[in-house]
């Protein structure tokens, strides 16, 4: 199809339509209430125990609502002229992804009786933490794909999603409470073998050069400070996504551990940052996503009996790792393999991910009824009576789940990527990766390009005054990240 015309953006938009139009017939055929929400199934008016559902989990599912839509969207937000895109595809996405992620993990449990897909709050709850797997996924092609191609790679990956965590959770019997393995490590690898097949890094090394920058691929003072809004949203509210499906003590236990992760990660972020900075300077792209890595850290073992100081140990290891990948491995992914990983999601959710489910074997492998009590066969239910899997069984499917799901996921990024890069699709043009003025009417720069007739000809009109991170990058100037060099 080439590179993206008018004509191609009209066809995007039909296509999204008729995407909607079939999750809306898909529901209609397979979707119904789950019982406490259905006016049919009540025969009084009084309250029963399905009410309180809601009052569970509403709370912590609008805390999730906000980590996806302002959290994610505004963490995406660095980039100087891609801001428009960062917060309104990650709206799109999902806005559409959470209808179809409910019909897949719907379509894993059909009621057997009427063959349905039961849709209550937890349902709901289930859908935005798939949606931010393929959020994750986006982070690592953001500014290089067009909205269709990020729908359709959301598509797939939902599929996948799915597959892996049902494999997981009811095969494997692993846990992982918080996700670290099932969305953050999948979304991670997913997004990283989309972009290797897509080959966005090559792209970027002929134009710099071989240094694998763009002219765009940068940050302005404004941009990062909109950034650290969405890292704080996040901060805040993720005790919240890593004890939302929890209950009673689990809950308890997840919400502690995972804030005092954040904290340790936090502290031990800046401190890394600065001793690794030029003159010892704090860098703020660790600063807006490696103080977000102990909540991804502690994901698997969050309702897990690992007590304050354990929290505290795995939040200082993922802050000290998240930030080393930022400084040392991301340069040299690019240079050596053309990774090109526009957010750096390998180093806020995929090795911190990785980090979690080691974490995750260890805590199995030494929980007993010790600390446990009762307990023990509520947080790992393979080990109750009946099922008869030991301790380091246990340990083993919890590495088994995390080598599966980074195997999965890249495997089926990769083979994503080469769909999107089918004639099927248009192509961002290489001038306009990064910009928001090929999708979206920007008012500070409509004035020079409206007549443009070469909609790939994005220009370069940003009078912003930028920081120092917004320089070309030539081969001999490899950045310390793929936001701007340092």
């Amino acid at each position: 199809m080439g590179k993206v015309t008018a004509a191609s953006q009209r066809r995007d938009a039909l296509a999204t339509l008729a995407i909607q139009g079939v999750f809306a017939a898909l529901l209609a055929v397979y979707g119904t209430y789950d019982g406490g929400a259905d006016a049919s199934r009540r025969s009084t008016g009084n309250s029963t125990a399905e009410d309180d559902v809601v009052d569970k989990f509403y709370p912590m599912f609008q805390d999730v609502h906000v980590m996806i839509y302002i959290g994610f969207g505004f963490l995406m937000t660095f980039l100087k002229k891609y801001c428009y895109s960062a917060t309104g595809f990650t709206l799109l996405l999902g806005a559409m992804l959470v209808q179809w992620a409910v019909l897949c993990k719907g379509f894993f449990h059909l009621d057997p009786v009427d063959h349905k897909i039961h849709i209550g709050i937890e349902s709901l709850l289930n859908a935005d933490i798939a949606v931010a797997a393929v959020l994750i996924s986006m982070g690592a092609v953001l500014g290089k794909t067009t909205p269709l191609q990020l729908l359709v790679m959301g598509i797939i990956e939902i599929v996948a999603f799915t597959s892996n965590e049902y494999i997981g959770v009811n095969i494997f019997k692993a846990v992982d409470a918080g996700g670290s393995m099932y969305v953050h490590v999948f979304g991670a690898y997913f997004g990283l073998g989309a972009s290797l097949a897509l080959q966005h890094g090559k792209v970027l090394a002929a134009e710099s050069g071989g240094g694998g920058g763009s002219s765009n691929e940068g940050a302005s003072y404004t941009s990062d400070t909109f950034a650290m809004i969405g890292s704080i949203f996040l901060w805040l509210f993720w005790p919240s996504f890593n004890a939302g499906l929890c209950v009673g003590d689990e809950r308890h236990r997840a919400v502690i551990n995972t804030y005092f992760s954040l904290a340790s990660c936090c502290v031990v972020a800046f401190a890394t940052s600065a001793l690794l900075g030029k003159d010892h300077k704090l860098n703020m792209v660790h600063i807006q996503n490696s103080t977000l890595a102990g909540g991804v850290a502690i994901g698997t073992v969050a309702n897990m009996m690992v007590y304050p100081y354990g929290a505290l140990l795995i939040g200082a290891a993922a802050g000290v790792l998240s930030v080393i990948g930022y400084h040392y491995i991301q340069p040299f992914l690019l240079r050596s393999v053309k990774l090109h990983d526009t957010c750096g999601v390998h180093y806020l959710h995929g090795l911190p991910g990785v980090l979690a489910g080691a974490a995750g074997a260890a805590a199995a492998a030494a929980a007993g009824e010790r600390d446990y009590g009762r307990a023990l066969h509520a947080v790992f239910p393979a080990r109750a009576p009946g099922e008869g899997r030991t301790a380091g069984a246990q340990a083993g499917y919890q590495l088994l789940a995390l080598g599966v799901s980074a195997l999965f996921a890249g495997v089926s990024g990769a083979a994503t990527g080469i769909i999107l890069k089918t004639q099927v699709f248009a192509d961002v043009p290489q001038e306009c990766f990064f910009d928001d003025k090929l999708y979206w009417d920007v008012p500070e720069a409509s004035s020079s390009s409206s007549h443009k007739k070469d909609q790939g000809d994005c220009g370069d009109d940003n009078n912003e005054v930028e920081t120092g991170r917004d320089k070309v990058i030539t081969s001999s100037d490899i950045p310390l990240n793929n936001q701007g060099t340092s």
